[in-house]
């Protein structure tokens, strides 16, 4: 079951982007006792995402537009957050 933090990503990703494709896979439990584990179980994070928002943007925009929508939860509530953002059509 998705924790608070994975069910308001999603969220808010949902809301921003209307995504043809949306995974927010928690991935602490492979960095539990590493660094940035805060014990939550949900600390790191890779979002897979597939929108039109992103077609004509590099991946570095990209990247920029969903972090600027997930707002304070990365770096702030969220320790390490991998991003694949991808155009529809493009290979996944």
């Amino acid at each position: 079951m998705a924790g608070p933090v994975q069910q308001e990503m999603e969220q808010l990703l949902r809301e921003a982007f209307a995504p043809s494709r949306l995974d927010v896979i928690n991935d602490s439990a492979n960095h539990h006792g590493h660094a940035g584990d805060d014990g939550s179980g949900e600390s790191h994070f890779t979002v897979v995402i597939e929108a039109e928002a992103f077609a004509g943007q590099s991946r570095l925009s990209r990247q920029r537009l969903v972090n600027k929508t997930l707002g304070d939860i990365p770096g702030e509530r969220v320790h390490a957050l991998a991003i694949r953002a991808f155009a529809p059509g493009e290979s996944t």
